[in-house]
């Protein structure tokens, strides 16, 4: 896992916290920060993993260049 990964993990969970609180108080607000926070988190997180595996794919390559 890379720190894009992480981080948007995090800023995912944090949202979905957010989100429901917003839903629970009854707090319109609340609930749409959540539900954007959360999305730009799961964001975040897709293109961490997506950079990670052409990393991935570009080590794997290297190593079959060397051979």
């Amino acid at each position: 896992m890379n720190r894009d990964e992480i981080e948007g993990k995090a800023r995912n969970i944090k949202g979905a916290i957010k989100e429901t609180a917003g839903r629970a108080t009854k707090n319109p607000r609340l609930e749409s920060e959540g539900a954007d926070e959360r999305e730009s988190g799961a964001v975040q997180e897709e293109a961490g993993r997506v950079r990670r595996k052409v990393g991935e794919a570009v080590e794997d390559l290297g190593k079959k260049i060397k051979r």
